[in-house]
């Protein structure tokens, strides 16, 4: 019978690994007995770290390199279990009105797009496996929108509906696709927002404080595990108590 969180011995392609988010799903992932290969735009931040079996330099925002990201990691690694669609940017936090295309096609091009393509690439694999663990890292504002970030909101809802159509096409099968979505988190992503930003959306969460990256962590663990397996489709909050569906 497995245990809670039990991946001892399966490997996962985490993008977006070389901090934040992405860093605490690697180490917590590593250190429940499972390999990692982590993505990230340099992989020389984690090619001395022990928590990746494997890194990859991959942009996820280009389809020649996500496929060849994911060859890579099964030539390094073998047969891949999952994969954890976490690298995303915040874009400019500013009203939409002052948006230009270009911002807004840049956080599409990498929140929506890039999920689109890093999770395509693992695809055939999982068909031919039958099995597979698919984790989008969404967040609270595709569910309810934030202020001052409509097009981060608006590609997170994006991946939710990725998630959902992708996890009925992939039915009857054991690849699950679920989100995860969490509030505002600690991570160096608010050194691109104003104090005014931040105290706004910090209001917005009953439980009065951010997120860690190690609580998104556990959630993460919980969907890779064989404890997760009658669950897809499915959007996981990690927002102390702000989610209200």
């Amino acid at each position: 019978m497995n245990t809670p969180m039990d991946i001892a011995g399966q490997t996962f392609i985490v993008t977006g690994a070389a901090k934040g988010i992405g860093l605490a799903i690697s180490t917590l992932f590593q250190s429940l007995g499972a390999r990692v290969s982590g993505w990230d735009l340099d992989a020389g931040a984690m090619q001395d770290n022990p928590v990746f079996a494997d890194s990859q330099t991959v942009d996820v925002t280009d389809p020649a390199q996500t496929k060849a990201g994911f060859a890579a990691s099964h030539a390094a690694l073998g047969d891949i279990d999952g994969i954890v669609a976490n690298a995303g940017v915040n874009g400019p936090t500013k009203p939409l009105w002052d948006y230009s295309l270009a911002e807004w096609q840049m956080v599409m091009s990498v929140d929506l797009t890039g999920v689109f393509l890093t999770v395509q690439a693992g695809l055939d694999h999982f068909r031919a496996r039958q099995r597979g663990r698919i984790i989008i890292i969404s967040s609270i504002a595709g569910k309810e929108g934030n202020p001052g970030a409509v097009p981060y909101g608006a590609a997170k809802a994006g991946v939710i509906g990725l998630a959902k159509g992708l996890a009925r096409e992939l039915l009857p099968s054991e690849i699950t696709v679920n989100c995860i979505a969490p509030s505002m988190a600690m991570t160096d992503l608010l050194d691109g927002m104003s104090a005014e930003y931040i105290a706004d959306k910090k209001s917005r969460i009953p439980m009065g404080r951010l997120c860690t990256p190690e609580e998104i962590a556990n959630v993460a663990a919980f969907i890779a595990s064989p404890a997760c397996s009658f669950t897809t489709g499915q959007v996981f909050d990690v927002t102390g108590g702000r989610a209200t569906w």
